[in-house]
């Protein structure tokens, strides 16, 4: 298993969900860092369905929306799923304001988002 920096990772019901490490995501250096890590979790550890819970984000900078915005370029090139959740009403506005609310898929809780992705599970119909 890759070990990260800025994100931790962990496997529910064969979809990766990333927290992060930082309560504020706004330094240059560690939003390029925090950009390497999401996709090499797509490009080198073979991921294709990710859930991004923000719920220990407390600022987010606008050049963060940049890496999120290459991420789902690139988990959609792999046919998978991106959804966000776990935002505070100050970074979901950012979404909201930039237009990105658009492209993402955002969802209020994990709950919510776990539930909404597609699988094809043995035994489910």
């Amino acid at each position: 298993m890759t070990v990260y920096r800025r994100i931790e990772t962990s496997q529910e019901l064969g979809i990766t969900v990333v927290t992060f490490i930082e309560r504020k995501i706004l330094e240059a250096a560690a939003i390029v860092e925090l950009g390497e890590e999401l996709l090499r979790l797509v490009e080198k550890d073979g991921t294709r369905d990710l859930l991004l819970d923000f719920s220990s984000v407390e600022f987010l900078s606008s050049a963060a929306l940049n890496k999120l915005i290459i991420l789902d370029k690139k988990v959609k090139s792999k046919s998978g799923q991106l959804k966000l959740c776990g935002m505070t009403p100050e970074i979901r506005e950012v979404f909201v304001i930039t237009r990105l609310n658009q492209l993402f898929d955002i969802v209020d809780t994990r709950e919510k988002a776990m539930a909404g992705f597609r699988r094809a599970v043995p035994g489910d119909a």
